[in-house]
C-alpha cells in the first residue's frame, strides 16, 4: 500500500503530493518528470522513489498545456469512412509517428457548427495544432469564425492547418495546404472535350463547398477555352456519395436529358453514376464515357477502370504535419499567408478505360 493510502488522504495523488513527500518544489518535480532539464541524479532518485511510493500518474495533459510532454495533433475530418480523406490523415498519423507524436481524429458529420465547435474544443485541450481536411463552406460567418479560432489556437501556442481548401481571407495565423483542385477539373473537362463529348452531365458536389466551386470552375472554363456552351441545367448539385451519383443520373435520364459524358465529382460519386448508367441498360464507355476526380483506390477497381485526376492525398498529410514542426522547432516563427504559408500541390489526369469519343447519332 502506497504511504498517500496508507495516510487516509483519498483519491489521485498529485504534483505537489510528490513535492511535498520528497522535499522539494513542484517546479523541481516537473523537471524531473519531463526530462527537458538537466537534474542531479540524487534528486532525480528521491523524486522517483516518492513517485513509485505514491503511485503518481504523470497528467500528460497538463504537461502539454504547460509546453511538455508529448505533442498530439488533432485531425478534423467530415466522415472517417469518407475514401479520400483518409488517405490525407494517413499522411498525417504517419509523419507525426515518426516524430513520436500523437494523433486524435474527430469526424464533423459534414456540419460546420460542428467543425466550429471541435476547433474550439481542441484549442482548449492544448493541442499542438487542429488540421482540418476537405473543403470549408463558402459563407462569411463561417469564414470569419474560423478566423478568430485560428488566432486562439495561435494565442495559446497551437496551430491551424487547413488541407484541401483555400486559405483564409486576411492576415490569419494559419497554414494551407491546398491542391490545384480548379486546374484539375479543367485538365479533365478538357480531356472529355477533345474526345469529342459535348453534353456533359457535370456532378460537382454541394454548391456550397469550396472544393465543388473549384470544380466547376475549372470545367467550365475549359467550356470556354473549347468554344462550347456551357448548360447550367446539366450540373446537378449534391453530396460527394454513391447515392449522389446514381441519383443524379436516373434523375437526368428521366429528364430527358441527352448527354454522352459525366463528369463526376469524386471516384464515388462516379461509381454510383456508372451504376445507374447500367441499370438504365447503356453500357460505360460504349454509350456514355465517365470520369472522376480522386484517384483512390476503387477508381481501378471498377469496370471498366475509371479515368480520374490523381489529388496527392497521402503526401498533403505529410506536409501538413511537416509545416507544423517546422513552425515548433522554429519557435513557432508566424508568417502571413502567401508568405510561404499556402502550398499548392498538383494534380494530374490518369487515363483508364472509361473514356472513348461518343457514339456517332
Amino acid at each position: 500500500m502506497s504511504e498517500r493510502k496508507a495516510s487516509g488522504d483519498s483519491g489521485r495523488a498529485t504534483i505537489r503530493h510528490v513535492a511535498e513527500r520528497a522535499g522539494v518544489s513542484v517546479a523541481s518535480v516537473s523537471r524531473v518528470l519531463s526530462g527537458n532539464y538537466p537534474v542531479s541524479e540524487e534528486l532525480r532518485r528521491r523524486v522517483m522513489k516518492v513517485v513509485r511510493d505514491l503511485d503518481y500518474v504523470t497528467n500528460a495533459h497538463a504537461r502539454s498545456l504547460a509546453g511538455g510532454g508529448t505533442p498530439t495533433v488533432a485531425i478534423l475530418i467530415n466522415n472517417i469512412t469518407g475514401a479520400a480523406f483518409t488517405h490525407v490523415a494517413k499522411g498525417v498519423e504517419g509523419a507525426a509517428s515518426l516524430r513520436g507524436w500523437l494523433s486524435l481524429v474527430g469526424t464533423t458529420g459534414d456540419d460546420p457548427e460542428r467543425e466550429l465547435a471541435l476547433v474550439n474544443l481542441m484549442r482548449q485541450q492544448g493541442v499542438a495544432a487542429v488540421i482540418l481536411l476537405g473543403g470549408a463552406y463558402d459563407y462569411e460567418e463561417y469564414q470569419l469564425r474560423m478566423a478568430r479560432f485560428a488566432r486562439s489556437l495561435d494565442a495559446a501556442g497551437s496551430h491551424l492547418v487547413l488541407v484541401g481548401r483555400p486559405p483564409l481571407e486576411g492576415d490569419v495565423p494559419a497554414t494551407t495546404v491546398d491542391y490545384d483542385n480548379e486546374g484539375g477539373a479543367y485538365a479533365m473537362a478538357s480531356h472529355l472535350l477533345s474526345a469529342g463529348h459535348r453534353r456533359v452531365l457535370i456532378l460537382p458536389g454541394h454548391a456550397e463547398l469550396t472544393t465543388a466551386q473549384g470544380r466547376l470552375t475549372g470545367a467550365r472554363r475549359a467550356f470556354e477555352a473549347y468554344g462550347v456552351p456551357f448548360d447550367p441545367k446539366m450540373v446537378f448539385h449534391g453530396p460527394y456519395d454513391y447515392e449522389h451519383g446514381y441519383d443524379a443520373v436516373e434523375e437526368s435520364l428521366r429528364l430527358g436529358l441527352d448527354f454522352t459524358a459525366v463528369l463526376a465529382g469524386t471516384d464515388v460519386v462516379a461509381a454510383g453514376a456508372m451504376q445507374a448508367l447500367r441499370a438504365a441498360g447503356l453500357r460505360v464507355p460504349e454509350d456514355v464515357s465517365i470520369v472522376g476526380y480522386d484517384d483512390i483506390p476503387l477508381a481501378s477497381q471498377l469496370t471498366p477502370q475509371l479515368t480520374t485526376v490523381h489529388v496527392p492525398y497521402e503526401e498533403m498529410g505529410r506536409v501538413a504535419l511537416r509545416a507544423v514542426a517546422d513552425r515548433r522547432e522554429g519557435g513557432g516563427s508566424r508568417r502571413k499567408s502567401g508568405d510561404g504559408d499556402h502550398l499548392v500541390l498538383g494534380t494530374h489526369v490518369v487515363v483508364r478505360q472509361s473514356v472513348q469519343p461518343p457514339p456517332v447519332p
